[in-house]
């Protein structure tokens, strides 16, 4: 009887392994996807480092060249600085988000350069309607700090005689002047102070500055309306009597200084 011939195995791998092959890569992939929208947590890559620390230990007799002349030794000094690198990148990437994720804060700058250069067009205007009306050696003009008004500044003794809140004639003329410019700025709040020093009231008529400031101030104000037609309704009288003075009231001059009316033009319109 003849020999049964015996079958050849089939060639290349089993079916399976090709099946198993493609579900391992499968799998692989899953986890590397996984892995990369994972945040680091500190604590246990720290853990990581001092292992793979004690793992390169094998090169505490000198370092070892690989690749293209990259040196290791013992592995501790390339992985701090791994370590600092990944902490220097979370750091900068914070400031950067804090930097860039504030819109408000950029508005507000915005917004803060806005009025800055619109008080400064303001000075401008005001300093050239100033000198064209020859005042300029009887006013004062400043600009708030806030970038909120234009302050004329006008001295007490120009305007009001001592303890007196009624405007005197030679004051008109200078008044007068003011109102023109005022006028043009008929639509904005403009604020009208009386300030005075600390000296404390003689007179009969006024109990003390708190009242001789306001009743100078008002008095500013009426003939701004009556003589110059400014709008009431933009217009507003206080005043600040002795506590808010620009000189020392140790001094005649720095009294002088600080009995003064000043008229403060805001750039919002009110009407």
């Amino acid at each position: 009887m003849a020999k049964r011939m015996q079958e050849d195995p089939p060639k290349g791998s089993p079916a399976w392994m090709a099946t198993f092959s493609d579900l391992m890569n499968l799998l692989l992939c899953f986890f590397v996807l996984l892995f990369s929208m994972s945040s680091v947590d500190q604590a246990k890559y720290e853990e990581l480092v001092v292992s793979l620390s004690n793992s390169f230990s094998i090169f505490d007799g000198g370092g070892s060249a690989i690749g293209e002349g990259v040196l290791i030794s013992s592995g501790v000094s390339q992985l701090n600085e791994l370590d600092d690198y990944y902490n220097d990148m979370g750091s900068a990437s914070e400031s950067e988000e804090t930097d860039a994720g504030d819109p408000m804060k950029e508005y507000e700058e915005e917004l803060k350069k806005q009025n800055k250069e619109e008080v400064e067009e303001m000075y401008d205007e005001l300093s050239e309607k100033i000198d064209a009306k020859g005042i300029a050696s009887d006013v004062e003009l400043d600009i708030d700090k806030n970038n909120q008004y234009v302050k004329i500044s006008l001295s007490g003794a120009i305007l009001f005689g001592s303890g007196q809140a009624q405007v005197i004639k030679e004051a008109k003329p200078v008044l007068n002047k003011v109102g023109d410019i005022l006028k043009l700025y008929d639509d904005s709040l403009i604020k009208i102070e009386g300030h005075t020093d600390n000296v404390p009231i003689t007179s009969g008529r006024f109990s003390d500055n708190m009242a001789l400031s306001t009743a100078r101030a008002v008095s500013v104000w009426s003939y701004f309306v009556e003589h110059k037609g400014l709008n009431p309704k933009t217009l507003e009288a206080s005043g600040r009597s002795q506590y808010d003075p620009v000189a020392s009231n140790k001094t005649a001059a720095g009294r002088a200084k600080n009995r003064r009316v000043e008229i403060k033009i805001y750039r919002e319109n009110v009407k």
